[in-house]
């Protein structure tokens, strides 16, 4: 099974993939974690390129190229060969990041980041968790982590607002694998919410 974790930045995602991840194991399930971009090492050097410096570093036309090559060198060296043994793997987002945070936020390119993926990648989840939340809570929390790779957080208010609204109306393009998840409240809360659903759908 394969399984994607997808929302704004700060939403909580990150935090709910690992824990997703724990409660698989505890159920006696291989369970391989890994995060876009990056989850392979060409891909995590392309990961430094697209997270960090100025907000106008990259276009978005050659930040969809750059993502494409990184996510199909993951595909090749973990995704692929994990769900080949047979392992769930559980990935901090996938190729829906790309649909909202270059096809539709940042220019018009959505045909574009679809034709891509479908030559280039061929996969999607079986199940992709949205989590959403107010962009302003959630910009907040991205800021203060601090982390250096906050280039599409310095976008701005504006930008994450956006973003939001393009998950939203990915979940209905593909609604046969996505599902919103509330990420306001306690951990725990979000945890519980998120957790019932991928047991849904274990079964």
């Amino acid at each position: 099974m394969f399984i994607s974790f997808e929302g704004i930045d700060g939403s909580g995602k990150s935090t709910q993939a690992k824990r997703c991840v724990q409660a698989l194991r505890e159920l006696g399930r291989d369970v391989v974690l890994t995060r876009e971009p990056g989850g392979a090492e060409g891909a995590e050097e392309i990961r430094n390129l697209l997270l960090t410096g100025d907000p106008d570093r990259w276009s978005a036309e050659t930040e969809i190229l750059l993502f494409t090559a990184a996510r199909r060198d993951h595909l090749e060296k973990t995704i692929q060969p994990n769900l080949d043994k047979n392992a769930v793997v559980v990935t901090d987002r996938f190729a829906d990041s790309t649909r909202v945070y270059q096809g539709a936020t940042r220019g018009d390119l959505r045909t574009h980041v679809d034709v891509l993926h479908r030559e280039m990648i061929g996969i999607d989840p079986d199940l992709t968790l949205v989590f959403d939340m107010d962009p302003k809570v959630a910009l907040q929390r991205g800021l203060a982590r601090s982390s250096g790779e906050d280039r599409f957080e310095d976008f701005g208010l504006a930008f994450q607002q956006k973003l939001r609204d393009g998950f939203l109306a990915l979940t209905n393009d593909f609604a046969d694998r996505c599902v919103v998840i509330d990420a306001s409240g306690s951990q725990d809360q979000v945890f519980e919410r998120m957790w019932s659903v991928v047991k849904d759908r274990l079964q």
